[in-house]
């Protein structure tokens, strides 16, 4: 039996780079988050076949997550992340692309804009980090995740508003995508305690903020115990040409507790460039 997480593969920056490439048009690249075990196919399944009907989807697994290597000598930090997603644009020749990025990944849409506005074109950040704010309670449960069923549990009750997506069949799945070689030893490596660090060393500077220039859709979950609305909503003020859009009755998981919105909400915002 194929495991759907696996797909392409290519040497980005000099590490090989799992990732998904479907569909045609103009290129949006999809950026997971952070959780424990995740790859680009758990962030973005629901996901990809609906934005691919309208452009060329990129889901990459981002080094020291899912599929891509890890390189032991590898230092866990938003400018080597960037340079890494630069270098898949680089090796799969795509000169600009619109970019998705969820919490982690928002963080590294923003410093990867920052640092090369000619290369990202429209942004969405969903649940998204980059901007500073205090450590959550589910912040911190996620990045000091311990390997058990129960633990990937009671993480997946922090992410998601709706309980009814929380089966033990999910959080079996899950765990067992933590514990493949290799998964848990990276993971924690990125962020040990003290944590607090770690939020501010993903954020961009308010004047790096302020002086974007892509249009920028901001979606957030009301209910969100990881990343808070007040980071999406502090985007929102420093970030020129922003939308905001909040999702009552919703999580950390805009993407899956409401996929079809959030997907036609993707569709429709990269239309418009």
């Amino acid at each position: 039996m194929t495991n759907p997480e696996i797909s392409k593969n290519v040497v980005a920056a000099n590490i090989q780079t799992n990732y998904h490439d479907s569909g045609e048009g103009p290129v949006v690249i999809l950026i997971h988050g952070s959780g424990p075990g995740v790859t680009a196919y758990a962030n973005w399944r629901l996901n990809m076949p609906a934005i691919s009907e309208h452009f060329r989807v990129i889901a990459p697994d981002m080094v020291g997550f899912g599929f891509t290597e890890r390189p032991a000598d590898f230092e866990y930090r938003m400018e080597n992340w960037v340079d890494h997603i630069i270098g898949l644009m680089d090796a799969l020749d795509i000169e600009k692309a619109h970019v998705v990025g969820n919490s982690f990944g928002g963080a590294l849409a923003i410093a990867a804009a920052v640092k090369y506005p000619e290369r990202v074109d429209r942004m969405i950040l969903m649940g998204s980090a980059g901007t500073k704010f205090e450590l959550t309670d589910g912040l911190n449960a996620v990045w000091g995740y311990e390997p058990s069923i129960a633990n990937m549990r009671k993480l997946l009750d922090v992410f998601a508003y709706d309980r009814s997506l929380v089966t033990d069949e999910l959080a079996e799945l899950r765990y067992n995508a933590s514990i493949q070689p290799g998964f848990q030893e990276s993971f924690a490596r990125m962020f040990p305690a003290p944590r607090q660090r770690w939020v501010d060393a993903l954020a961009s500077s308010d004047e790096a903020l302020r002086a974007l220039a892509n249009d920028t859709l901001i979606v957030h979950g009301r209910e969100d115990f990881v990343v808070p609305l007040s980071a999406g909503l502090r985007l929102a003020e420093l970030i020129e040409r922003a939308e905001l859009h909040v999702f009552g009755r919703c999580g950390h998981w805009t993407q899956i507790e409401h996929k079809d919105r959030f997907n036609q909400l993707v569709v429709n915002f990269f239309k418009g460039a």
